[in-house]
């Protein structure tokens, strides 16, 4: 367990296998309110169905970095991840073919998702949540992945301020390895017409 004060508020955070379910239940409540929007804001769905997010939560091999208020209730949630056969949309083959060592060592690392709930998004929250995922990728001289829509990186600059974070704490690289374009076509008549 960790523990610091922000903002005038002790805040812990500790790393947990399988939830139980009033937590679960808590937190998917929480999960709603914070992606539901992204459902009209990015192609790619970014919201687990709800059975989805219960197995996840229930699955040992996805750590969940729970933040905590002084009495207890859930004000933050991070998944993190060394078995990427856990994670549906990305290749656990792809990270294994170009970090070899680093998946012997079982040193590669897949980023989920990070949620604060509203009273708190102004707070450090994020911040220490992430702060302890790098403490545990560092100790592991590890490989880490994760993705962003493209409305969080305009909007959020989601992957700038998570490089912020992470060359603050780390010798680190951080690269960009892929991108996928959605596009649409909109018909209007035959053509030249």
């Amino acid at each position: 367990m960790a523990e610091r004060t922000l903002d005038g508020l002790s805040i812990t955070v500790d790393v947990e296998g399988a939830l139980d379910a009033d937590v679960i239940e808590r937190f998917h409540d929480l999960y709603t309110v914070t992606f539901a929007p992204m459902a009209e804001l990015a192609v790619a769905r970014q919201v687990l169905h709800r059975e989805e997010f219960v197995e996840e939560m229930s699955d040992p091999r996805v750590m969940k970095y729970v933040a905590r208020d002084p009495a207890g209730e859930v004000v933050g949630l991070t998944t993190l991840t060394r078995d990427l056969r856990t994670v549906p949309w990305i290749s656990p083959e792809y990270f294994a073919a170009r970090y070899p060592e680093h998946t012997a060592r079982n040193a590669v690392f897949y980023l989920g998702f990070t949620l604060v709930a509203p009273q708190h998004r102004r707070s450090h929250v994020f911040q220490f949540m992430i702060e302890e995922v790098i403490d545990r990728v560092l100790a592991a001289q590890g490989v880490c992945g994760w993705d962003v829509c493209a409305y969080n990186e305009r909007v959020l600059g989601f992957s700038d301020m998570v490089g912020a974070l992470l060359h603050a704490h780390a010798d680190c690289t951080v690269t960009e390895i892929d991108t996928q374009s959605y596009s649409v076509v909109e018909m209007h008549g035959p053509a030249g017409g």
